[in-house]
């Protein structure tokens, strides 16, 4: 196996196994009389998750990447009419990054995708992956500064009904349309987000609150249990009591009998 071979196959591998992977096929390139490219391959850091996500879109979403680079070198050449195809692939590759996201068990929070955005952004600007390998981001990129992109940086890879910066152009900067006003459609399903969100979160408390009900029913129980044990307890050390004396009794009378014999 080759470096570059390795290297592919490294930032295609899971996030959480990427220490385990890296040492895999720094073995093999080592096998294969690459000590010095196994050895370079050991430094490799494993990237955040986000930039991960961004890598994954490279191997598993490679046509509409291909796309947005290509979307994105017409708008730095003057086709203004580019930036909406731009801006519709950007939204296309961050919810399939959310999908990847989470079919590998982790959070496609909105932080995270904002980064996965920025890189995207970032990506586009440079026309690719340089200086890192293709697919093979080692962190997350800066995006775009503002008056390079003419808008607001890092959110190609927002939702259509959010602003989205365009590249940076190779001449005159072209002027992006106008952001459109969010949707019917975004809108309600917004709100339809934030009802679910409120729903689970008073589901939740709901079943914290009847954990602690029961918790307390236990409880008092428990404590009632005990006063009741020791409540028996002292009526029996009273009988107990009762009986010794009533055993030191009866021994004296004997005793008392037995005196009364001699």
């Amino acid at each position: 196996m080759t470096y570059d071979d390795a290297v592919a196959a490294l930032y295609q591998a899971a996030h959480d196994g990427f220490v385990a992977e890296r040492k895999r096929l720094a073995g093999e390139v080592r096998t294969a009389g690459d000590r010095a490219g196994a050895a370079r391959l050991l430094k490799l850091a494993r990237p955040p998750v986000s930039a991960w996500a961004t890598n994954q879109l490279h191997w598993q979403a490679r046509a509409d990447l291909d796309a947005l680079l290509e979307a994105a070198a017409r708008v730095r050449g003057g086709d203004v009419a580019a930036t909406a195809a731009y801006r519709e692939l950007g939204a296309r590759l961050r919810q399939r990054a959310a999908a990847i996201l989470t079919d590998a068990g982790h959070g496609a929070s909105e932080a995270t995708l904002r980064k996965v955005a920025a890189n995207l952004a970032a990506i586009a600007a440079a026309g690719g992956f340089d200086p890192d390998p293709a697919g093979a981001l080692s962190g997350d990129r800066d995006p775009p500064g503002f008056e390079a992109v003419g808008g607001s940086a890092g959110a190609a890879a927002e939702p259509a009904a959010e602003p989205a910066p365009t590249p940076p152009p190779a001449a005159e900067p072209a002027a992006p349309p106008p952001p459109p006003a969010e949707s019917a459609a975004d809108a309600a399903h917004r709100v339809a987000e934030q009802r679910r969100a409120e729903e689970a979160r008073r589901a939740e408390r709901a079943r914290l609150t009847a954990g602690l009900q029961a918790a307390r029913a236990e409880r008092d129980a428990a404590a009632r249990h005990v006063t009741a044990l020791q409540q028996q307890l002292r009526d029996t050390e009273a009988k107990l009591a009762a009986a010794r004396a009533a055993v030191d009794e009866v021994e004296q009378e004997l005793a008392s009998v037995d005196d009364a014999d001699e």
